[in-house]
């Protein structure tokens, strides 16, 4: 286990019982990337500016995008999670926290997951600070860092911009995590950006970005928050948009064999 820096410090004289573990750490490889997800991590990566402090969710589109990233300068990390994507970028001297305006020169997280090369990495390592989310996800937090870039995935997205993220329609998926406060904090940070990336369809190539949300399914993050939606055939920028703006703008970045159904169905539905 390693041992990192911050609010899990907690002295033996704290402890009225504690019980040893010799079971190894739960470790998380990230498969390899494919060609759509390089794609998607292209487009973000020119969307983010030198000196913009990151959050990343969880997956390889995130993962992804941090490939892209090698000619930039003088990135932060202010994330509810560090993984190993971004441990290159550190060592290269490309995420060094120099210009954040929280605890700026560290990075900062709330949890780990990935490979045992990242836990090595963090075990010690004062560069690292793990602090807990009350504080991490805090969106007066979030927002004192300048160029704050949020950057998220979804199930699907509906044509006016409504996020869900935690489920297949009433069946849960997974957590909201901290993706509303990320929108949010990077929303209200000087010149920052809010970004949801996914890729246009599954793999079973079913669109997710879609005239309506399914029944039952939830809306994690409304569509008056969210600023860029990415999948591999470009970038929407809805920010500010009226609906008919975003339902063009959406349409232009779905999978090419969808586009013309998903426009109809939802025109003739309001019509």
């Amino acid at each position: 286990m390693p041992r990192t820096h911050g609010d899990g410090i907690i002295h033996i004289s704290e402890l009225d019982t504690f019980v040893e573990c010799d079971a190894p750490i739960h470790t998380h490889l990230m498969p390899k990337l494919n060609d759509v997800e390089i794609k998607i991590g292209k487009y973000v990566a020119e969307l983010i500016d030198n000196g913009s402090t990151l959050q990343m969710g969880i997956g390889s589109i995130p993962n992804a995008v941090l490939t892209q990233l090698t000619n930039h300068k003088n990135l932060g990390l202010h994330t509810e999670m560090f993984s190993d994507g971004v441990i290159d970028l550190i060592l290269k001297d490309i995420i060094n926290g120099n210009n954040k305006g929280v605890n700026p020169g560290r990075a900062m997280a709330t949890f780990l997951m990935g490979s045992k090369k990242l836990y090595d990495y963090v075990d010690d390592n004062p560069f690292v600070e793990m602090r807990s989310a009350d504080f991490v996800n805090d969106v007066a937090i979030i927002r004192q860092n300048k160029k704050m870039v949020a950057i998220n995935s979804a199930v699907e997205i509906d044509l006016t911009g409504q996020v869900c993220a935690d489920s297949i329609g009433t069946k849960l998926f997974s957590g909201v995590g901290g993706q509303m406060d990320y929108i949010r904090g990077a929303s209200l940070s000087e010149n920052g950006k809010a970004i949801l990336a996914l890729p246009s369809q599954t793999s079973k190539g079913i669109s997710r970005i879609v005239p309506f949300l399914k029944p039952g399914a939830g809306v994690v993050t409304t569509r008056a928050h969210v600023h860029y939606v990415v999948t591999e055939y470009g970038v929407a920028d809805l920010y500010g948009k009226t609906i008919k703006q975003r339902v063009k703008a959406l349409v232009n970045i779905a999978h090419p064999n969808h586009r013309e159904h998903i426009e109809k169905q939802y025109f003739n539905a309001i019509s």
